[in-house]
Order: structure tokens, then sequence, then C-alpha cells
């Protein structure tokens, strides 16, 4: 039996092309890019031409770009890059726990942090973040899609907002979500830190990347050390294709996507979280009442189908603050798909078929 897939929020499996692109950095192009012999300078020209190829993708400059271990690890260089002690930050109550984690810390440290609310179908409440703003304020940090429930936030109005407040604020957003399935214009979201992960993209697992706009002063230098070049290559190669690929594969998802939550709705007495309209092509988030949906993933699991309970960065966490936040009174009635490439209409009528006959 094969099995249907339906967690790439979680993870996404490695393309074979991206595949074939790793061997050839892992085999007999092994060279150290801060090296000086031509091992070195033929491992740092392509280092550069990757920078290039991902800048290209996001309408950025290479230099602009800093590779990483994985967006986590982005969205913690973007924070804890700044001097923060002292000052106020501004974030919303549904970012990735990578994010709320570190303000929850820093916070300790003496940052005063605002935690922007969110509507019942889960995107940012403009006049809250507008009216948070202080001249103390020196960062604002609002993810793009939210990782459990799909929905996208007006990154560009708040970039207005900010700007309009003359205020030297810098903005983030976490876009890892967003990567895949939305054309990334750094000019036209209007931010100076973009934090993007490999494995969201069909790309390998252990690498992601930082954009950082010119003239974007970080009080710590951000120096990572050896460039995994195997990934980094793998990395933008996804990148490559799913640009080429992005409008077709887009509009195919948010069909297969509206036939599923339809289906769901109306044979399961399925709820569905997060704005129906602002949404990622391939998110549905929903909610059943009277079932426990850890013990309905088991079951679907059973018969040879992938779904997740809440983000896989929640494990130790029992119930998700994401769904709390737009006033879901029972977390544990809900169940997240994210539909991929290999994604049919067949198997979204076997999902259903399934969670029908358990409910």
């Amino acid at each position: 039996m094969k099995r249907i897939y339906l967690d790439n929020a979680s993870i996404t499996p490695t393309r074979k092309e991206v595949l074939k692109e790793m061997v050839k950095y892992y085999g007999y192009e092994y060279g150290n890019p801060s090296s000086i012999h031509t091992e070195g300078v033929n491992a740092k020209k392509a280092l550069e031409e990757a920078k290039k190829s991902l800048a290209f993708s996001i309408n950025a400059h290479s230099d602009e770009i800093i590779f990483t271990s994985n967006g986590t690890e982005a969205n913690n260089l973007a924070i804890l890059g700044m001097k923060l002690e002292g000052k106020h930050a501004i974030t919303s109550t549904i970012e990735h726990s990578s994010v709320l984690r570190v303000f929850k810390e820093l916070e300790k440290r003496g940052l005063s942090v605002t935690y922007v609310n969110v509507d019942e179908n889960g995107i940012i409440d403009l006049k809250e973040l507008k009216d948070s703003l202080k001249k103390e304020t020196v960062l604002i940090s609002i993810m793009l899609v939210n990782n459990e429930i799909g929905t996208i936030q007006p990154i560009s109005e708040i970039a207005h907002i900010i700007r309009k407040s003359g205020l030297s604020i810098l903005f983030h957003t976490d876009a890892s979500q967003a990567l895949l399935y939305l054309d990334i214009n750094i000019d036209k979201l209007g931010v100076d830190m973009l934090s993007m992960d490999g494995h969201k993209v069909y790309g390998p697992k252990g690498i992601g990347a930082l954009y950082i706009k010119r003239r974007t002063i970080m009080e710590k230098e951000l120096k990572l050390g050896t460039e995994n070049l195997p990934a980094v290559k793998g990395f933008v190669k996804a990148v490559e294709l799913a640009k080429n690929e992005q409008q077709k594969e887009v509009t195919r998802l948010c069909e297969l996507r509206d036939y599923c939550i339809q289906k769901l709705e109306k044979e399961c007495g399925a709820k569905l979280n997060g704005d129906r309209k602002k949404r990622i092509a391939n998110n549905i988030n929903i909610s059943i009442s009277n079932i426990d949906t850890e013990f309905l993933t088991l079951q679907l699991d059973a018969e040879g189908i992938a779904v997740s309970t809440k983000s896989s960065c929640l494990k130790d966490e029992n119930e998700s603050y994401v769904l709390k936040a737009i006033g879901n009174s029972n977390p544990k009635n809900a169940i997240r798909i994210t539909l991929g490439r290999d994604t049919t209409k067949k198997n979204i009528d076997k999902l259903v078929k399934v969670v029908k006959k358990h409910v």
C-alpha cells in the first residue's frame, strides 16, 4: 500500500533533482569556500552563484543573503543580532515557537515585548499593532504565513504603518511557509529581514537562509563558520524549481485544497480554522467536534495517511496556542492537512472516506 503524505508543512521530501545537485558537491567539488587554493576558489564561486540565485528569487542582492542551518536559526539570528536590552519589540500571539521562545527569554533580560492579537480568522489586528508603537520600539517580527493554520498576514501593510510612523524600526518576517507558494518580492513586502527554510521547499534538511537588507545595523557580527555547500546548492536548486512551477502548482493545489475543505465540511461536519481566502495554497486546518484528533491521526496513519495534530515544533506542548488565539475552545479537536506535489484528488477522496468512517 502506497502511503499518502499530507504533512508537507512539517517537512517536504527532497526532490531527486536536488539530490543530484548535492551529490556533485559531496563528491568532486568538495573544497572549503574560505580556502585560497583551486578547490576553495571553485567552492567560493559556487557559493556566490547560489547567493545570486536565491537573492534573484526574492528580488534582493546577493550580499544580503546569509545561509543558516535552518529557518529557526535564521529567526534567532534576526532577533538576537540586535541590541534589544531596554528597548521595545512587537510580535504576534501566533508566531512560530522559535520566535516566541526567543522573545520570552529576552523579556527576562530587559526587553519589553507587545504580543499583538489576531482575529478569529488568524489575521493580525493592524490597529492594535499601530497603537503598540512606541519611541522605544526597535523591532517588529510578524510571520508571512502561519505554519499551523496557513493564514497570510498583511506584511506590506505593516511595513507601510512602520514607514508612516517615522520611527527607526527594523521589520522581520518568517517566510519559511511562504517561499514555495507566494511570489516573494522584498521591495513589495517592505521588510528588512526575512527567514527561509530548505526542508519546506523540497530541499535538504539542515539549511536555511536569512535576508538582511543592506545598511541594516546589527549589534552582533553574523558569522556562521564553514558553509554547508552541498546543502546550499540543494536548497537553491529546490527554490529555482519551485519558482519555475509556482503558478501552475498553486492553481492546482488551491483547487484540491478547496475541494478537500468542502468535502470535509459536508461529509464529516468539519469546521475550518483560519481565513478561508487569505490562506496558503496547501494548508487545511479543521476541527471536528466530539473526536480526539490524536486518536484520529493514529487511525489515519494505520490506514496509510499522514497528517498532524499541530505544528511539529510544539511536541512538548499539549495544545496549540495558535488555535487558542483564534478562539478555538478545544484545540484537541483539530488536525492539520498540508498538501504537496504528489497529492491527487484520489488521495483527498480516500482521506475524506477514512475520516468519515471514524467520525
